[in-house]
């Protein structure tokens, strides 16, 4: 495999991602904008790490910015490319709508032009477990209906989902999305629960803790979502033959089209999982108990059964060892004894 384009590449898993892919021996062009919706010198030193790395060459730019898509393309001339950069954040969508669907839709459509006019081996791209959004059934599956998002974040994501299947439909651009499901670890984003409860513990200030803790969440550690992304590049999808257009299955396609969940499979109640951070921590949690926020779901669990049938892998690291190895890192990159 070589020429890979991964966006977001100073993003959290981006970041990790074009690590693995270095070391696999690949030849990687990261691309970013290096907005500042959260500190702008976590995502340097990310970049730090992997700049001087052989194969590896950084540019800098914004996906909804078609002239510098368009020319990334061109002088690339990508055989894969993995599309990761986003507007992230459920809570922020509400005050920013707008940053939603310059990034998530149109930056996404100029990707997808980008493929179309190359001729990319396959795409893959970042959906997320939002889409689920009104769902009460769970474990959430591929193949159920996902018609009803509750956060506008969300709703960008499905719409990547349903653009890309037009364009495997068109234009026969192998696509694949990955549904995430609530990703941490070292090198984490500030802005998730875990890593700013990290912080406030640590400078014994408050942590809000939305519905009283009951809330529940496949909490996915990095490394497996690193594992199933590579495993999945290489999985270049192709039409289903028993694809149904009279009972239509919405995880597959008559075009080469897949949706997959990345999860753990293991939901685990916030309470929990701030006890367990506590642990790390070797320090308790003041807490203020708030009601559940607008945009947020009660539980996410994802049905990994067909990832596993896909590629063989199913995420399988569990909290107490996902928390432990993200505070060692916490305490050593901010100095923290």
């Amino acid at each position: 495999m070589s020429g890979i384009l991964v966006t977001g590449a100073a993003g959290f898993i981006g970041f990790h991602l074009v690590r693995r892919l270095l070391l696999d021996g690949h030849t990687v062009t990261g691309f970013d904008n290096l907005n500042d919706y959260y500190d702008v010198a976590l995502k340097g030193d990310r970049l730090v790490l992997i700049d001087d790395m052989a194969g590896f060459t950084f540019v800098r730019g914004a996906l909804e910015d078609r002239s510098v898509v368009e020319r990334l393309f061109q002088d690339g001339q990508f055989d894969y490319v993995i599309n990761l950069a986003a507007q992230a954040g459920v809570r922020y969508s509400l005050q920013n709508p707008y940053s939603y669907i310059d990034s998530n839709i149109s930056g996404f459509l100029n990707v997808l032009e980008g493929c179309r006019q190359t001729n990319v081996r396959h795409l893959v791209y970042a959906s997320s477990s939002s889409v689920y959004g009104a769902n009460v059934t769970v474990p959430f599956s591929e193949h159920h209906p996902v018609d009803h998002p509750v956060s506008l974040y969300a709703a960008t994501k499905r719409s990547n989902e349903l653009m890309a299947h037009t364009y495997a439909h068109l234009f026969n651009i192998p696509v694949t999305g990955l549904r995430f499901f609530t990703v941490y670890g070292p090198w984490g984003r500030p802005d998730m629960a875990y890593f700013s409860f990290t912080k406030a513990i640590l400078e014994g200030r408050t942590i809000d803790v939305f519905n009283h803790g009951r809330m529940q969440r496949d909490f996915t550690y990095i490394d497996d979502i690193i594992e199933g992304i590579v495993r999945v590049i290489d999985h270049v999808p192709v039409p289903d033959p028993s694809w149904n257009a009279e009972l239509p299955d919405v995880a597959t396609s008559s075009a080469p089209y897949r949706v997959f969940n990345i999860g753990n499979h293991q939901p685990v109640e916030l309470g929990r999982f701030i006890e367990v951070l506590e642990e790390c921590l070797g320090k308790k949690a003041e807490k203020r108990f708030l009601p559940m926020q607008p945009g947020e779901v009660l539980v996410t669990c994802a049905d990994v059964t067909d990832l596993n049938d896909a590629v063989g892998f199913r995420p399988d690291t569990g909290i107490e060892a996902g928390l432990s190895r993200f505070v060692s890192w916490y305490r050593e990159y901010y100095g923290i004894v």
